[in-house]
């Protein structure tokens, strides 16, 4: 299944997508539930009810003359309000290319344990207008990364029996203020501003059931289920990102164990898989000089649209738009350090 969360009557609606069309749940079968937070408190319970009305959907035509064109609504996080939002560091491909480009060898606990942050869940967005404050665009990147759903209250989850708490997959754009996320991480705490002003999923949860075919195993020596999706970027039409999911070396459900370890798991919480190899302006413009002395850093700029599909799952599309405030934390800094000094 593609299960959508879009505003109506401005409420959230939780809907069925079909060929392109929205069908509210609550309105195909009564005791199907309006909104995402509803269903995943009672996913074990409800879920085969809504296999079979989908499927009824497609093959019966249940949802005749009550589809919405995907394109007309105001597509929200799938989640709207999610508990808690996690985001993970499972590419090595990714970490490596990072490291080697700042000269510093490759950490050799990457591969000893999965490891996570925890950004804004209150930020989280669908589709449409990313809003970014000046000190934003000081080398503003998208990220383009995969993420879950939990779909059932857990504790100290192992990791063999992990894929039972996923609800389904989506993309995510871990929007990233560079300039600001390094400025802070010099003091070992964080990423803190850089990220927490944004970040982007959707635009639908695609349910593991539909992705079987996609299925294959994990990297060697590690647990859980892994598959084989295509994953790309574009900025203003032009592709300048390409990876897989089956690239991830730490899986999910090992990250779930982590994630799990002496702490409750709520169903609506959302872990990122972090950036896959190639998947953000940072590590592109880090390889190119150090290929090219003269290469041209690129990040995004006020109007770009971001495109992010990720095969069997969908295409998120969002846009850049300035805010109107001219209100600055890094003029501030400045001023003080005049006024003050470093110390």
């Amino acid at each position: 299944m593609k299960l959508v969360s879009y505003l109506h009557n401005d409420n959230e609606q939780l809907a069925f997508l079909v060929n392109g069309l929205l069908y509210d749940c609550d309105l195909m079968h009564p005791e199907l539930p309006a909104t995402m937070g509803m269903l995943l408190n009672f996913w074990d319970d409800l879920f085969p009810q809504m296999q079979q009305t989908e499927e009824a959907i497609r093959l019966d035509n249940l949802g005749e003359g009550n589809g919405v064109d995907i394109n007309e609504v105001k597509l929200l996080s799938p989640v709207p309000f999610p508990p808690s939002c996690r985001d993970a560091y499972a590419f090595r491909q990714h970490v490596a290319a990072a490291r080697r480009n700042r000269k510093v060898p490759m950490i050799p606990e990457f591969d000893q344990y999965p490891v996570f942050y925890f950004t804004n869940h209150n930020s989280i967005q669908g589709a449409g207008d990313i809003q970014c404050m000046p000190d934003h665009f000081h080398k503003l990147d998208f990220e383009l990364e995969a993420a879950i759903i939990i779909c059932k209250t857990g504790r100290n989850i192992k990791a063999g029996e992990a894929d039972e708490y996923i609800a389904g997959i989506m993309i995510m754009n871990d929007m990233s203020a560079r300039t600001l996320q390094m400025e802070e991480m010099k003091l070992n705490l964080g990423p803190a501003k850089g990220k927490d002003f944004a970040t982007a999923v959707g635009p639908c949860l695609v349910t593991l059931d539909e992705l079987e075919q996609y299925e294959v195993p994990a990297k060697e020596g590690h647990t859980g289920e892994s598959w084989n999706l295509q994953m790309t970027c574009k900025v203003n039409g032009e592709q300048v990102s390409q990876g897989n999911l089956s690239d991830m070396d730490w899986t999910f459900a090992e990250i779930i164990e982590r994630a799990s370890y002496g702490v409750t798991l709520h169903a609506g919480d959302i872990i990122g898989s972090g950036t896959v190899g190639t998947g953000c302006f940072l590590e592109l413009n880090g390889t190119g000089k150090l290929t090219n002395p003269d290469y041209e850093e690129q990040w995004l700029k006020e109007g770009d649209e971001i495109e992010m599909e990720i095969e069997g799952v969908g295409v998120l599309k969002n846009k850049v738009v300035r805010e109107e405030s001219d209100f600055s934390i890094l003029e501030k800094k400045r001023a003080f350090i005049a006024e003050n000094g470093s110390r």
